[in-house]
């Protein structure tokens, strides 16, 4: 199971600035936050990564978020990117597996899902969202959720469209 500075570190870079754009463009407060916490973590005033040009400040923040001690930040980012600019992917995998939610978010998740039902559920997605989009999003789910499903993390594995690092 890859935490949320690991996805960081394997998904694309197109991908990960797509993200940090969005949050920079759509996500203020969540965007600020990140930069605080890439700046402490390099032990640099904010004010320093705010003067660089958006490109060199993205791979200064993109490095950082794919350690170990990013792991806060990277997750936060990735939660707003997912709920904010994919809660249509999140409301899709939640309805075909018939959990009720309310616009992608759940209270309590089941301790367990079928396997045809998963099946069902990651490949409506796959079909109707990008791919390397979903193999995070799943990613992030099952790291990030109580609910470990052991089925998700064996499809997460062996299924060829979801690795990252292939798109």
């Amino acid at each position: 199971m890859l935490k949320s500075h690991e996805l960081f570190g394997f998904m694309s870079p197109t991908l990960a600035n797509e993200i940090l754009n969005f949050t920079f463009e759509s996500e203020k407060p969540t965007y600020r936050a990140v930069l605080q916490a890439v700046a402490e973590a390099k032990k640099l005033r904010p004010v320093f990564l705010e003067r660089q040009a958006r490109p060199e400040r993205n791979a200064t923040i993109l490095s950082a978020l794919a350690r170990p001690n990013g792991d806060v930040a990277a997750a936060t980012l990735l939660r707003t990117w997912l709920v904010k600019k994919h809660k249509a992917m999140l409301i899709d995998f939640l309805q075909a597996l018939e959990i009720p939610n309310e616009e992608g978010v759940v209270e309590d998740l089941p301790k367990a899902v079928s396997d045809p039902k998963l099946k069902i559920a990651v490949d409506t997605l796959l079909a109707k969202h990008p791919a390397e989009a979903v193999a995070v999003y799943l990613n992030a789910f099952n790291a990030m959720n109580e609910a470990n499903w052991p089925n998700l993390k064996t499809i997460l594995e062996g299924d060829a469209r979801l690795q990252l690092g292939a798109h």
